[in-house]
């Protein structure tokens, strides 16, 4: 009897099994789409810009604000949907990001003027802020330490990697062939299918605990601050960085960061806990993400001048020009999971950051009016292997020690201090490129001195905790950006 009734319990066990594994997998699935789809919206209007500006009527001077209004919104609400993550819920924040990105899409393809379109960026970017650290949290919270939870983070990672370049071939295919309202449209039914899709399949969220509260004083002052300082690196290249709304901006700004530093120490329920800043791996992860961006995250905009300007590609060819580091980036997001369950976070991540920083001065040193695409293939392959370790790797490793209830805000911070570094970062080296007066040599510039920048996050890096004590992805309780 007992052999009879073992059969049929271990086949069951067996098929919940299958069905557990065949559900993760769908979940990760969802998890790296979604990732896939915050990365692409932020690269996919590069390459549709002139098309924008002339269907519209933009001036030179605002049309940044296509690029721009979605890095603020972004960049400055961070904080707050990182908390909103842990007081309401990722899967909660998930939904709504997406249901955002959804409807500012609809909203950016309908825009018949710059002000209706710079405002559906704006939303879009917020839809990102709360999108980002729910997807982080729910990779972290929904995997096991270890092997799992470093593949899981792999995936996320040659997602969102190899999103800032699919997003760029996406854009010159759909602005070619369909009109650059298509670069906004195709987000519309796409984040509407997550969004469903995340109903049915992540876990309900938990009820919120009764003896926490929203720290509005500090909501408001950081989101405002944020959003000030961001807005001032991204105007000042071309307002002047003396010029009086730079200078007010920036006042205003490290007003609002003081007073919120204030309203946090003294905050019961702060929307920030400071003390989180004396974690070793988060304040190092942070330092890491900040100049990761401020660094090679910026080389799109570079290459993206470099093949339309310099070298006349079109809006398609620029596309076709990104599939080799695409795919270089995706494989270095696989291989960073790999490295890291292997030779531990930290080792991966500083080898990540050397290969990185050695593509770029290969891809720098091949920039010429002249040279042929051909040339820059070796660069770019070694800089997108590089470039998609990093990525997978510097947001785990940044959580390592975070208690679960306190990950959406870890992630956050260190989402935020990513989007800051993307500004500070993109308007030092464009003020670099255009203090040369050869347009090929100001950018040949920028790209190399972004190289050195690697470079020396590769030595920040050794501040992360040696390998036994951080593993990509992995914490006592979970893990996320």
């Amino acid at each position: 009897m007992s052999t009879a009734h073992a059969q049929p319990t271990a086949s069951r066990t067996a098929d919940t099994t299958r069905s557990g594994a065949r559900r993760a997998g769908l979940i990760l699935a969802l998890l790296a789409f979604a990732q896939l789809i915050i990365s692409v919206d932020y690269n996919i209007v590069y390459v549709a810009l002139p098309e924008i500006g002339s269907g519209l009527g933009f001036t030179a001077q605002s049309l940044q604000w296509v690029i721009s209004a979605y890095a603020v919104a972004f960049g400055g609400l961070l904080l707050l949907g990182g908390r909103a993550c842990d007081l309401y819920g990722p899967r909660r924040m998930f939904v709504l990001g997406l249901s955002l990105y959804a409807g500012s899409s609809l909203a950016g393809g309908l825009a018949v003027d710059p002000g209706l379109l710079i405002a559906a960026r704006a939303v879009q970017g917020v839809g990102g802020a709360f999108l980002f650290p729910a997807t982080l949290t729910l990779v972290g919270t929904l995997f096991a330490e270890g092997k799992e939870r470093n593949r899981a983070f792999a995936v996320w990672g040659a997602a969102g990697g190899s999103g800032m370049i699919v997003g760029s071939l996406l854009g010159g295919v759909l602005t070619q062939f369909l009109g650059w309202q298509a670069v906004f449209y195709v987000n519309v039914p796409l984040a509407g299918l997550a969004a469903s899709a995340a109903l049915r399949l992540i876990p309900a969220d938990l009820a919120a605990r009764g003896n926490r509260r929203f720290d509005l004083a500090g909501a408001l002052t950081s989101t405002v601050g944020t959003i000030a300082i961001v807005f001032a690196f991204v105007q000042a290249p071309e307002s002047g960085w003396t010029s009086a709304p730079i200078l007010a901006s920036v006042g205003l700004g490290v007003v609002l960061i003081g007073a919120f530093l204030s309203i946090e120490r003294r905050s019961p329920d702060p929307l920030m806990p400071l003390r989180l800043l004396r974690g070793r791996n988060l304040s190092t992860g942070m330092a890491v993400t900040f100049l990761y961006m401020a660094t090679i995250g910026t080389l799109a905009y570079f290459l993206t001048v470099y093949f339309q300007v310099v070298k006349g590609y079109s809006a398609l060819e620029t596309g076709l020009a990104y599939l080799v580091p695409m795919g270089a980036i995706t494989v270095g997001s696989l291989l960073g999971g790999r490295a890291a369950t292997r030779f531990g976070s930290r080792t991966a991540m500083i080898a990540s950051l050397l290969v990185g920083a050695a593509g770029t001065v290969v891809v720098g040193l091949s920039m010429s009016a002249d040279g042929s695409y051909l040339s820059m293939v070796p660069g770019l392959l070694v800089l997108g292997l590089g470039q998609g370790a990093g990525y997978t790797l510097m947001f785990g490793a940044a959580a390592v020690g975070v208690a679960g209830h306190e990950q959406g805000i870890a992630s956050g911070m260190a989402s935020t201090a990513q989007q800051i570094g993307g500004a500070v970062g993109l308007a030092i080296l464009v003020a670099v490129a255009n203090g040369d007066a050869s347009s090929v040599g100001g950018l040949r510039t920028a790209v190399l001195l972004a190289g050195a920048g690697v470079a020396g996050t590769a030595l920040v890096a050794l501040r992360f905790g040696r390998a036994g004590s951080v593993v990509a992805g992995s914490a006592p309780v979970v893990a996320a950006g």
